[in-house]
Parts: structure tokens; sequence; C-alpha cells
């Protein structure tokens, strides 16, 4: 059986997108895993699936990391399913279901996605942290960087703070933090340059995902973390390697990201025949 995708990518962070709202297409995660395989797959940074959602969304969304691992969060691929569902309906405003929770979304006028991400968790036990600290000034380690401070937007994210972003290896040290006993269920570990008090410069080693050229959930944790530090106000405009999102921390708690969308190109393939 030949299926059905859309390639898409939000800011460069690329999704294969397929629709199960009619019934189940046997994406297991070993399938998905295949799927998201750079050489022998389609590749993507995550592959989603937009299911039913019942009362109260527009659809739900699962998220699959290329190892086959489930996200709970992914800002940039909510931006694309909104934006598919919004070309559907007619309807600019759509909420997309998660298994971290809902997520408020409208396509703006000039094309662009805005997605309520949520309201951001700071105690230790939502990040979640093996033990108590403060998520503000946490004591971790590796390489050049230390002391990041940590937040959850429905997964885990700690963002350390330096001076020269091209200055780390996160190559090197992305996994090494990713998988630090610290974190419980792994980590996303972002790594921000403040450029001005309206400016950040981020990088981030997602979880089950590698370094990819966009995080929209690492970027509202890292204007979160900042803000919190007071380097930054409550908004401004994070610059990923793909492009840049609009980020605001509103007073009721929730995190606002603002970006792009764009469609590669729509495709079918056939899963009996991915090794």
């Amino acid at each position: 059986m030949r299926v059905p995708f859309v390639k898409m990518h939000g800011c460069g962070n690329d999704f294969v997108v397929f629709d199960e709202r009619k019934g189940a297409l046997g994406l297991t995660p070993a399938v998905a895993a295949a799927i998201a395989n750079r050489r022998t797959g389609v590749g993507c940074d995550q592959l989603i699936v937009i299911e039913p959602a019942g009362a109260g969304a527009d659809a739900f969304m699962r998220i699959r990391n290329p190892d086959g691992s489930e996200a709970g969060a992914c800002g940039n691929a909510t931006r694309c399913v909104v934006h598919l569902l919004a070309a559907e309906t007619g309807r600019a405003r759509q909420t997309i279901r998660t298994i971290s929770g809902d997520l408020p979304s409208a396509v703006l006028p000039d094309g662009q996605v805005r997605v309520d991400m949520g309201p951001v968790r700071l105690d230790w036990r939502d990040i979640p942290l093996a033990r108590p600290m403060d998520t503000l000034d946490v004591i971790l380690r590796a390489g050049p960087v230390s002391n990041p401070a940590c937040a959850s937007m429905g997964n885990p994210h700690a963002t350390f703070f330096v001076p020269d972003i091209g200055a780390v290896p996160i190559a090197e040290i992305g996994p090494v933090l990713e998988h630090d006993p610290l974190f419980p269920e792994r980590a996303n570990i972002g790594f921000a340059q403040v450029i001005t008090p309206e400016r950040l410069r981020l990088r981030v080693w997602e979880r089950g995902a590698g370094l990819t050229l966009a995080c929209g959930s690492g970027a509202c944790a890292a204007l979160v973390n900042a803000a919190r530090r007071g380097l930054t106000g409550k908004a401004a405009i994070v610059e990923v390697d793909g492009g840049e999102l609009m980020i605001a921390w509103r007073e009721d708690n929730h995190v606002l990201m603002t970006g792009p969308v764009a469609t590669a190109f729509t495709g079918e393939i056939d899963f009996t025949r991915l090794s």
C-alpha cells in the first residue's frame, strides 16, 4: 500500500507528515524510525501523525523522533499541522492536541503561524530533574559550559548561556548532556548567546534527534530562561540556524511562538519497502 505524506519544515526543522484521521496506517516506532532515516528513508527531524482529537480540538498531533521515541511537544511541527488544517478547512484558527496538552494556534495574515505553546513549568519536578534543585541555576557542567537554566515546555529543556555560540563543541557535549543522569527522561540541550536584550542566537541538541536547524520549544525555553536571568525582556527574536522565531512570554505564563512554515514536497511511500 502506497501511503501519501507531506514533507514540511519550519525554519529548517523538517517533518514527514502523515494523516491517520481516517484510519491507522501502521506507523509503528520502527516504521517511523525507518522513514526518518536520511539515507534509506524520506528523512526528517521528526515524523508527525495527524490523528482524530475528539471534542475540544481540531486534531491530535503525534510526534516521533528519528529513533522512534515519542516527543511531547514540537512548536515548529505544530505550525506545519496548523497550516495544513487551515488550508483544508478555510479556518485560520486551529487547536492542536498533543500528549502535553492543547495548543491554540492561528495562521496570521502574513502567512506566518502563531502557536500558544501553553504555560511554561519551572519546578524541578516538572522538568523533570532527578533531585531537588533551583532550576534557574542548575549544577551541571560539560566541556566549556556550565550552570544552565531549566524549563519544561511539555518536554524538558536545559539552556546554557554562552558568550560565543560558535566556540561550543555542540556535537561532542550535546549527547553527553542529553543523557546526563540529572535528566531521567533525557533533555533537549540549548546553547544561547544574547545578542541584544531583544535578540538571542540559539542552537539546540534535541532529545532523540540531535542537532537540528530549529527547535520551537527550545526557543520558547531559551527566551523564558533568559528573561528569568534578566538577560532579555519577556519578548525577543530567537535566531536559529534555519531562520527566526518570535517568542513572547505572556503575563499569564503562556508562551507564544510565531514563525514561518514551508512545504518542501509531497509523495507516497510503501512501508513494505523500507529497510
